[in-house]
């Protein structure tokens, strides 16, 4: 099964190859192998999962018509919610609640007949870069597990490099599925926003956060974008707009293809390696008939600052609402409403969380707005316009996911400025709300995956598909899985 596409899979289950159950039980049984080692489900639904692979195999059997996942199984991040099912962000606060209704992209899946296994381990509250947060303990990396496999959809990324899930699906803020898709050495695409409805997603900071999927290729991904985007009226900022057959747009050829390298990308930092890798799937683009450029970001650099200005402002103001009272843990032992209020925060939100609600706090606060918040706000402006000046002239901006391959579990842990900055080439496409998508392509010397990152303007998926499965036709660095599984 790991060594199969989500389309293999799927033809084998149309053509009477495999079964909904066979796949599923296969999925349950590498999970219960390697799960243990990895921490990447928190939750495993076997029985709700074999059901449903029965009901679905029943339907073919019946011959009636299966929907677009056709019986393929996937894992869910723990901050979408699932009716039923404990989500619990990673997080104390929510480590016993049972939502009474799912994400819309959870109901999508279900309505497509793809079956739901289990709960993805993530950074407490979405908020981290490795996956270390969780109340569940760290992510470990498949392919050496003294190392992270990046945050926040960590557990969503080892899952797919592990073999345990063909597809998942992750959240992305600041890089969160993108930087542990390339730590793992798989490929994760961040959406336009608004692409996917964020009903039902656990908010950390609403103008940044998109839904997307993980896979081991693009076309996994594009098919679980088809399954999962679409407007939505109980998200006000879901965009009425039309989904293209991203499947077969990724089949047309790369020739024509306009590809900008932005230099600022490729700055002081960067580790020789990830730069010489990233360069080179460049190059086996441009030997396909695409064209590469120069072109230039230059507010860039403000990404990293104006990103968690913005975002902590924002997660301070979503996650007041866990006070004690209305929801979220509530401290057995307190002195009054004031001392409830703080006991139950600082008992059930771990550091990194605390972190960045004290600096939201803080730049929304009387006299602090217009220095920091508003600020922030018209740097965010200013690289958004780098981007659609640059998109007069290119079709994708290429460049690395990450500076550097994944480190070792504890190394940032207590640095959180060397942390944030594990992230500083995502970040700036989900201040500009423009799609991004991360592919193998190549490993260190120390045999750790390496990605590439491509941009596109709003709405353009379909060409971050079409490169991505172009370079993936020409390479196979996304074949390869850790410890040959």
């Amino acid at each position: 099964m790991a060594r199969s596409s989500t389309l293999e899979l799927l033809e084998q289950l149309q053509t009477g190859g495999l079964t909904s159950l066979q796949l599923t039980q296969q999925c349950l049984d590498r999970i219960a192998a390697r799960n243990d080692q990895l921490n990447a489900f928190v939750q495993v639904s076997s029985e709700t999962a074999l059901e449903s692979a029965e009901r679905i195999d029943q339907k073919r059997r019946k011959g009636q018509p299966v929907g677009l996942l056709a019986g393929i199984p996937l894992g869910v991040k723990d901050n979408l919610c699932t009716a039923s099912t404990a989500t619990t962000c990673g997080s104390r606060m929510l480590q016993n609640y049972v939502p009474p209704m799912s994400a819309h992209a959870v109901e999508k899946i279900e309505a497509a007949d793809g079956v739901i296994l289990g709960k993805l381990n993530l950074d407490e509250f979405a908020m981290g870069s490795s996956s270390e947060t969780s109340v569940f303990g760290p992510v470990r990396n498949p392919w050496n597990t003294e190392c992270t496999a990046g945050g926040s959809s960590g557990g969503s990324a080892a899952a797919v490099a592990a073999g345990l899930s063909p597809l998942t699906l992750g959240s992305d803020t600041g890089g969160s599925i993108r930087q542990p898709a390339s730590y793992c050495g798989v490929t994760g695409l961040k959406p336009t926003y608004g692409r996917v409805s964020r009903y039902g997603l656990v908010a950390y900071a609403s103008s940044l956060d998109q839904i997307g999927p993980l896979a081991g290729d693009a076309a996994g991904c594009a098919l679980l974008l088809q399954t999962i985007a679409g407007h939505d009226s109980r998200d006000s900022t879901s965009l009425p707009e039309s989904c293209p057959d991203w499947l077969n747009l990724m089949q047309q050829p790369v020739a024509g293809l306009r590809v900008g390298i932005a230099e600022e990308y490729f700055a002081e930092g960067l580790d020789a390696e990830v730069e010489n890798a990233v360069r080179e799937a460049v190059r086996v683009l441009e030997s396909a008939g695409a064209t590469v450029t120069s072109v230039s970001l230059p507010h860039s650099r403000y990404a990293v600052a104006a990103y968690y200005l913005i975002a902590c402002s924002e997660a301070s103001s979503n996650l007041a609402r866990y006070d004690g009272i209305h929801y979220g843990y509530r401290a057995e032992e307190f002195a009054n409403l004031t001392d409830l209020y703080c006991r139950s925060r600082t008992e059930a939100f771990g550091s990194e969380v605390q972190r960045r609600i004290m600096l939201g706090t803080y730049a929304l606060s009387a006299g602090y707005y217009d220095a920091y918040y508003l600020r922030a706000l018209k740097v965010r402006r200013r690289i958004q316009q780098d981007f659609e000046k640059a998109f007069e002239q290119v079709d994708v901006i290429a460049g690395p996911v990450t500076p550097a391959t994944a480190f070792q579990l504890g190394e940032k842990l207590n640095d959180p400025m060397a942390m944030y900055l594990s992230d500083i080439y995502t970040i700036s496409t989900n201040l500009a709300g423009l799609p991004g998508i991360s592919i193998p392509c190549g490993f260190s010397g120390s045999a750790m995956p390496i990605g590439l990152q491509l941009q596109a303007a709003p709405l353009q998926e379909a060409v971050l598909l079409r490169a991505a499965h172009s370079l993936q036709t020409l390479t196979d660095w996304h074949l390869q899985t850790p410890g040959g599984t």
